[in-house]
């Protein structure tokens, strides 16, 4: 039964790479939306560096595997040195309280910089993609900011033929063709954010690429199309200091149906939170997270699988650490990125 399911993942996939060569997918995009948006770099008062590991269907050969490491940073003495809500050198309030949100001010216009390098396996499909981002953060009105960003880079998928076993090893399919490449990439994206809630909208893979591995005309249909992004969240006040965050995020990749992923985190001041997401179609997930310090946090989530692969699926697990570096106000948690 592995078999034959890990036959049908290896066709799926290849059935994704003609129509839309899916990006990864993420559980705990709240966590890191710069994955999504690169607007959102240099959003923070300090060096923000993330790096992730998600197993998707644990227990089947062949399922995706990603990991990353994204790195962002804002530039610009005025925000740096001392922007509207930042926090006395010794730390300050809570970021997820009320008091905080009353006082909030825009942030001081500011550049942000980052990089990502994300590498997704699946089957014999390996995708590669490095990106340098560039952001500018602006404010709108003495409580909204406003971020748009670009990033671009190279990405590069590979065929492992080596695993796999065809009838014919000459298959015209994958025998003459070229199966390390690499294309191009670009993303953009906007921002809109303020003290309890965000906006955002951004398209990855903005430049169509063909992508195949034969030769031949009757198997180069493959390619690349845009992937629309739209997400947005809000903070709910439960008490002074224990916060409901709801988000969602609609994925829009032709010719695939709209998807859509919703989640719902509980925020206990800047000490730790956990919440539960939905993925439409796919999953049900659960999720926890730790500040352990004003240099490191974690985040760990657990996806039940919903779809028909739930009989030899033993879920989908993700973690992602973060690090706070040149954190000169000691903040444990994001002040913009709640």
């Amino acid at each position: 039964m592995k078999r034959i399911l890990y036959l049908l993942l290896i066709l799926v996939s290849c059935s994704q790479l003609t129509l839309a060569q899916q990006k990864p997918q993420y559980t705990q995009y709240v966590f890191n939306n710069y994955l999504l948006n690169p607007a959102v770099a240099g959003i923070e008062n300090y060096t923000d560096v993330k790096a992730g590991y998600r197993s998707q269907w644990t227990g089947l050969q062949g399922a995706p595997v990603t990991s990353y490491l994204t790195v962002n940073a804002p530039l610009g003495q005025n925000f740096l040195q001392g922007d509207a809500t930042a926090f006395p050198a010794n730390g300050g309030e809570n970021p997820s309280s009320r008091l905080y949100t009353q006082n909030y001010m825009a942030a001081e216009p500011h550049h942000g910089i980052g990089m990502m390098i994300v590498s997704d396996k699946a089957g014999p499909i390996t995708q590669t993609t490095i990106d340098a981002t560039y952001a500018y953060h602006i404010g709108l009105t003495d409580r909204i900011n406003l971020a748009a960003g670009v990033s671009a880079g190279v990405n590069h998928i590979s065929l492992n033929t080596s695993e796999i076993t065809l009838e014919n090893p000459l298959d015209p399919a994958i025998s003459d063709g070229n199966n390390s490449q690499w294309k191009p990439d670009l993303s953009v994206g906007v921002w809109m954010y303020s003290s309890n809630y965000y906006l955002g909208a951004s398209v990855q893979q903005l430049l169509p690429q063909n992508l195949y591995f034969s030769t031949n005309n009757a198997y180069n249909q493959s390619k690349t199309v845009p992937q629309y992004f739209f997400t947005g969240g809000i903070k709910l006040f439960l008490t002074e200091d224990i916060t409901l965050l709801p988000s969602v995020l609609v994925k829009v990749i032709q010719p695939t149906p709209l998807t859509y992923d919703l989640n719902a985190k509980f925020s206990f001041q800047d000490k730790f939170w956990f919440g539960g997401s939905y993925r439409h179609g796919d999953s049900f997930g659960v999720l926890a997270g730790v500040n352990i310090s004003s240099f490191i946090n974690i985040g760990y989530s657990y996806d039940i699988t919903t779809s028909a692969l739930n009989t030899v699926s033993n879920g989908t697990h993700e973690i992602v650490i973060g690090l706070l570096l040149n954190n000169r106000y000691k903040v444990t948690c994001p002040q913009h990125m709640f």
